[in-house]
């Protein structure tokens, strides 16, 4: 899969074939045959990889002994700057990232299925400490998924908060999600 991500990125799905899949990874033909029945199965099982190494990064950040409220942002920019790092990583497959949106969301299912589970352990947490007053928890780390995934693409060309870093633009990110989590004035 790696020396298929290397190629993806390389020349792009569409210009890369399992021939040269199979002789950059040393394989023959029938042994990447017997694993992938095609190039789009390799093509998702990139993206899904791509997509672990951000869930377990978001498990580590949930997983962290900080306050709810300082794990929601942390999480936030983890989601965003690791997305950004993935897709500027793989050069063309940058392209088909975009190209193919509806094929990535599909591949997308499981770690969005796993994103919410963390905002609704984290925003638990927060009603339980008292850092958030929520009163649909499950709608919250809705929206809250949603808003992330809305912000990928302009994060990631940087027509987010345009000539702000990530430390400038924090305190009025808080103020958005502190506000629309009913934080109580705890720090």
């Amino acid at each position: 899969m790696d020396v298929a991500r290397q190629l993806f990125a390389k020349k792009g799905v569409a210009n890369t074939t399992m021939n040269e899949i199979a002789e950059e990874s040393g394989k023959g033909r029938r042994t990447l045959y017997t694993y992938f029945k095609n190039k789009d199965e390799i093509y998702f099982a990139v993206i899904e990889s791509e997509l672990e190494r951000l869930s377990e990064r978001l498990d580590e950040v949930a997983a962290q002994s900080i306050r709810p409220h300082e794990k929601v942002m942390e999480l936030i920019y983890t989601h965003l700057s690791m997305i950004k790092e993935t897709v500027m990583r793989n050069g063309n497959l940058r392209a088909e990232f975009f190209r193919n949106i509806w094929m990535v969301e599909k591949v997308r299912r499981n770690f969005d299925h796993e994103e919410l589970e963390i905002f609704r352990k984290v925003y638990a947490e927060g009603q339980a400490s008292g850092d958030f007053d929520i009163e649909n928890i499950d709608l919250v780390a809705e929206i809250t998924h949603y808003c992330i995934k809305g912000l990928e693409v302009p994060y990631i060309y940087g027509r987010l908060g345009r000539g702000l870093t990530d430390e400038d633009s924090k305190p009025l990110v808080e103020k958005v999600v502190y506000g629309a989590l009913g934080k109580r004035g705890k720090k």
